[in-house]
């Protein structure tokens, strides 16, 4: 018969041993091959500061939304102007670049088969093209530029070409090959490039956009025949979460991180929204607004819009852009101008946007005031869309970290924080990446990587005590 000395002993040796099981090394293994990393926005040197009409330009001929007389018109004049300027200022006749193109202020470094080249992060397309060394030398004088021949990774893909375009005719187009691209973490080994041989001269002129990084769906891939994954698409196994955030705060460079929603970057608790990928953009219901804190009014039954970091200003349904400057004295739908000004010394209220039905995103009414325009008006950054969907570019991010989760398809919505001022915290961020909607993201991983050997091994102790319990009354 077997003392109770012996039974201890033996039972703490199968305590031991449980403590010890494959669990907890398989946890560790799991968190060794998963990452997460940051990838930093870096002033674009060029800036020459905002243009109101030319960047609603844009936005418009992005959508092929159907573009006001009195805009176009604007704008012409505008590059008419600038034109003239350059030509006189450097005496050649020769315009190196157009002041006004210079008005994307943050981009972001990635490398193509070694070869640095800093781009534009889009969430509202799907398609990695860069200047390449196809092009003219004059296309190609002031940008960065991917040479294939450079890299000993490269590979054509060949019969696949890209055509990118928009609303007035112009866009970009060119062929398509494989190589390794590494934006500061894992890498993706076989990623399709899309480099250009024509390109628009709206492009060539802007200095700072050297291409685009799509992180759109890779449904609206431009590739043909054979549509190509996005990089996200093609990173995600290696994340440590399939997901990516968007911390885009004001007069900051700010960064993208993949693979972890980091909670020390938002306050408060994230709000999850479920996302309509049918058309291929990051797009949710956005059916009311309020000004400067008040009740929600309806805007538009129905409404859809796209988070689309790719665009600076925010094109809202006319409802509410009427109902939002109606609260602002002095503002008027400038025809000339192309959209609504107001007197540059107004103070504007917050606006508020309906996200998904269960949270509302403010936008502080200061960066609603987006560019002069005369001594004494200024454009806003808020203006009608000229189409059924609504997007929410730059100036809604500057107020929001918006988590984008590959996984389920869902949005995530919080305002930003001082990172320095709120500690990290396993609980608070398993509490706070929770949601409110249906669609729920997946666990955060970052602060559970450090700690889950420890966390895994109190889930293994924790579950062998009522085996120890058992074992114990066997033996004594």
């Amino acid at each position: 018969m077997r003392s109770p000395v012996h039974s201890l002993l033996f039972c703490l040796g199968l305590f031991v041993l449980l403590a010890e099981a494959s669990p907890v090394r398989s946890d560790t293994r799991d968190t060794i091959q998963k990452r997460s990393f940051l990838v930093p926005r870096v002033k674009n040197e060029n800036f020459q500061g905002h243009n109101g009409p030319r960047q609603l330009l844009r936005a418009y001929r992005k959508y092929s939304m159907p573009v006001p007389q009195g805009l176009e018109e604007t704008v012409a004049r505008q590059t008419a102007q600038a034109k003239l300027k350059a030509r006189r200022s450097n005496g050649t006749g020769v315009v190196k670049a157009t002041p006004i193109r210079n008005d994307v202020e943050y981009v972001s470094p990635i490398k193509i088969g070694g070869q640095t080249v800093t781009v534009d992060f889009d969430t509202g397309s799907s398609d990695l093209w860069v200047f390449t060394s196809q092009l003219g030398r004059q296309a190609q004088a002031g940008h960065e530029i991917y040479d294939p021949a450079r890299s000993k990774t490269f590979s054509m893909l060949r019969g696949n070409r890209f055509d990118i375009s928009y609303g007035d005719g112009s866009g970009a187009a060119g062929n398509v090959g494989m190589d390794v691209v590494d934006i500061g973490g894992p890498t993706v080994t076989r990623q399709a490039i899309e480099m250009a041989t024509v390109l628009s001269a709206s492009f060539v002129e802007d200095t700072a956009n050297n291409g685009l990084m799509g992180l759109a769906f890779s449904k609206l891939n431009t590739v043909k025949p054979q549509k190509q994954k996005t990089f996200f698409d093609n990173v995600m196994p290696s994340l440590a979460e399939p997901v990516f955030t968007a911390d885009l705060k004001k007069a900051a460079v700010g960064a993208y991180e993949f693979g972890r929603v980091d909670p020390a970057k938002f306050v408060g608790q994230m709000t999850y929204v479920p996302v309509n990928t049918s058309n291929g953009f990051w797009q949710f219901s956005s059916e009311s607004f309020s000004v400067n804190g008040g009740t929600p009014q309806p805007g538009q039954a129905g409404g859809q819009a796209i988070a689309d970091t790719g665009t600076t200003i925010i094109l809202a349904n006319p409802v509410t852009v009427k109902g939002y400057y109606a609260a602002v004295p002095g503002a008027v739908n400038d025809q000339q101008q192309g959209g609504f000004t107001f007197p540059c010394a107004t103070q504007l209220p917050d606006l508020a946007l309906d996200i998904g039905g269960q949270y509302m995103a403010r936008v502080k009414g200061s960066d609603i005031n987006f560019a002069q325009v005369s001594d004494t008006m200024c454009f806003g950054a808020l203006q009608a869309t000229t189409s059924n969907v609504q997007v929410y570019g730059d100036v809604m991010f500057k107020t929001q970290f918006v988590a984008f989760n590959g996984g389920n398809h869902s949005l995530g919505f919080a305002e930003h924080a001082d990172v320095q001022a709120r500690p990290t915290k396993l609980g608070q961020q398993q509490q706070q990446q929770q949601g409110t909607g249906e669609a729920q993201p997946l666990r955060g991983m970052v602060n559970e990587s450090s700690a889950g050997p420890a966390r895994a091994a109190s889930l293994v102790l924790v579950g062998a005590v009522p085996a120890l319990a058992v074992i114990l009354g066997w033996y004594i």
